[in-house]
């Protein structure tokens, strides 16, 4: 091991190590964190010694136990702080036994519709209003208490738990219907509020908590923090179940911060020290987010992959968040927004208009993927507001992507011709590169590097240079990752249909089939996307047809030739379950670079090249590149090494 080599890996350890000690938390974060799991895991024991006696001493009366049980829960919690409740006759009790009905609340505007169920004062379901599921029926994000679920747990100065989701809320409308107060109430001066209201053509909800005359009976720790549980079981929304799955995944963001994410290719865990301003529950094109008015504390956020035909993930949250007492003490609340909507970029980032400290931002559109953030910029500042300009003219959408695909390529032109002239000067000096491997034979060393030194001497002196060709593919390959990533996280495209294909955000698959084929059905799935093998048919004709266009008469590895045919071959494999909006607009790149090579390849002298290049080496020799003098160093010294070996060699 050399000396740099031990200096980089000393370095690289420093740099870790450093990172680690400035990251991990402080003394007095470690000692909050461990005062409240011991405050938690205390409650916890006492509940169940309490629950483990009531059940020895109700074995042959079970069931009017449990419904005192369920009486006393309510009754014990408030009573710790008894000394606020007021004797008036005509206070509203809704201490009910666990036999009383649900009733369910709707709260709708245009886009949303909720379902509020009375046990336990939460959201039962989520339709998005302006979609469909790919079968065809309503969207929902979530229908019952089995696939969504939220709960609120307080602790009084006794320790003992409520558990808001097994208790029965009593609904409060609205005059205006746009809102709903779901109210747990022990008496008229001590409640539980869950307030929803849900503005006109919106997908945010507000959403706040408040606690009413239990000050003085609450458990320190829920004077300061609410402990919030939310869970969610993520419907497949799309006809790719494999494809949905790997752009389904949890998203949240730092206060003041970046976004951060959770594994999608697998059952995934995070505990969070650090303050989280919000929480996505995320599929491919829809969310639900959850925002604190104050940051969460202590988060802890799992993300489980779900065997069942019908659900992808399971996605849980549990946070503890701040509070805000009011000054005379009898209120205790904390607010949130639900956002339940589409996954599209302009319509989250237009919840930070207005917002001029990009650490104040929420920038929720950046659960959209569109790639990484060195590539992201393209699709953001290019790619998308041209794509909503189209949108707006009504086009359908296989004519947009069209229209895309030529502009794209119209901007890369100069560089496609700077490439094709590159090729055309090696081209036409193929017959002088034969001559080269005709007087420099074989396959020794001594005359490979001779060989490759005349070629470049070559090159030099007719002013060509091997990697002009090559610079201005390096420079477009952004705008085409860019796209790569973008037509897949394109809400737009879903279900929209063009020629064959019934939904550009998916598959087109004509040819389909039941029933496990070994190798194929691991590789491409139960089908065959017509738009990925035309794309595919038309990148092994550019690919035959660009191999004979690039031959420049030098030697080649085996198989260097026959690569590109094969990495054509071999993206049908990787893109056959990307969406078919994706391989329609790589098929019309391909067939449109193909068509603009032949047209220059009719409307260039080559012969004019040719004479260019000639009269170029009759010019005084030009001082070569930094990049052609370091290659011909290069050359010498391997040269030489070739040379000393040799002559070890001939010695033995």
């Amino acid at each position: 091991m050399d000396r740099n080599t031990v200096i980089g890996l000393l370095l690289i350890t420093a740099i870790i190590i450093g990172f680690t000690i400035y990251n991990r938390p402080s003394q007095e974060q470690i000692a909050e964190q461990q005062r409240l799991r011991d405050s938690i895991a205390l409650a916890e024991t006492q509940r169940a010694e309490v629950l483990n006696k009531a059940e020895i001493e109700s074995d042959t009366f079970s069931g009017e136990v449990a419904q005192i049980e369920h009486g006393n829960n309510i009754s014990n919690f408030f009573s710790a702080g008894s000394t606020q409740v007021s004797d008036n006759s005509d206070s509203l009790n809704t201490i009910a036994d666990p036999s009383q009905a649900e009733e369910l609340i709707v709260l709708e505007n245009d886009k949303v519709r909720l379902v509020l169920n009375t046990k336990g004062g939460s959201i039962q379901s989520a339709q998005l209003k302006e979609y469909l599921h790919y079968l065809g029926d309503s969207l929902f994000l979530f229908e019952n208490k089995e696939e969504a679920r939220f709960n609120l747990e307080l602790f009084n100065r006794n320790s003992v738990r409520l558990s808001t989701e097994d208790e029965y809320f009593t609904p409060i409308k609205s005059a205006n219907d746009n809102s709903v107060i779901m109210r747990l109430q022990q008496s008229a001066d001590q409640y539980i509020d869950f307030v929803y209201t849900l503005p006109e053509d919106e997908y945010m909800m507000d959403f706040d908590i408040r606690v009413v005359g239990m000050r003085s009976g609450l458990h320190p720790e829920s004077l300061t923090n609410f402990r919030l549980n939310w869970e969610q079981k993520i419907r497949q929304q799309e006809k790719g179940r494999a494809f949905e799955n790997r752009y389904s995944r949890i998203h949240y963001k730092y206060d003041k911060q970046d976004v951060n994410k959770l594994s999608e290719s697998k059952t995934d865990k995070k505990e969070l020290s650090d303050p989280v301003k919000w929480i996505a529950f995320k599929d491919q094109y829809f969310s639900l987010i959850i925002i604190g008015e104050k940051p969460f504390n202590n988060t802890l956020l799992s993300s489980e992959l779900l065997p069942d035909a019908e659900y992808i993930k399971d996605y849980k949250a549990e946070v503890w968040s701040p509070v805000e007492v009011s000054p005379d003490g009898d209120l205790i609340s904390a607010g949130f927004k639900y956002y339940f909507g589409p996954v599209h970029y302009n319509t989250l980032k237009a919840y930070d208009d207005g917002v001029s400290s990009s650490s104040d931002k929420l920038e929720l559109e950046e659960i959209v993927h569109l790639g990484y953030k060195w590539l992201s910029w393209v699709n953001k500042w290019f790619v998308i507001p041209m794509f909503n300009f189209f949108l707006t003219l009504d086009w359908s959408m296989g004519l947009i992507i069209l229209i895309l695909t030529l502009i794209v390529k119209i901007i890369i032109s100069p560089l496609t011709y700077k490439s094709y002239m590159s090729s055309a000067k090696m081209r036409v000096l193929r017959p002088q590169i034969q001559d080269i491997e005709k007087k420099f034979p074989g396959k020794e060393q001594d005359m490979m590097m001779k060989r490759q030194q005349a070629t470049m001497e070559l090159y030099n002196k007719a002013g060509v240079s091997p990697m002009s060709g090559c610079l201005p593919m390096v420079i477009q390959m952004p705008v085409l990752l860019a796209l790569f990533f973008f037509f897949p996280s394109a809400i737009e495209l879903r279900q929209q249909s063009f020629l064959w294909a019934d939904d550009l955000s998916t598959y087109d698959s004509i040819i389909s089939w039941t029933g496990n084929i070994p190798l194929i059905t691991k590789y491409i799935g139960n089908h065959i996307s017509i738009f990925c093998l035309l794309m595919t048919v038309t990148n092994v004709i550019y690919a035959r047809y660009n191999m004979a266009a690039m031959d420049t008469g030098q030697q080649t590895m085996p198989g260097m030739k026959s690569m590109p045919i094969f990495m054509s071959v071999f993206m049908f494999f990787f893109l056959n379950s990307y969406p078919s909006g994706l391989t329609y607009y790589y098929f019309l790149s391909t067939l449109i670079t193909i068509i603009i090579t032949t047209i220059m390849k009719k409307v260039i002298d080559e012969e004019r090249i040719l004479a260019q290049l000639e009269a170029n080496k009759k010019k005084p020799k030009k001082k070569k590149s930094g990049f052609m003098a370091r290659l011909e160093e290069a050359q010498k010294l391997q040269e030489k090494q070739a040379r000393e070996q040799a002559k070890k060699n001939a010695k033995r």
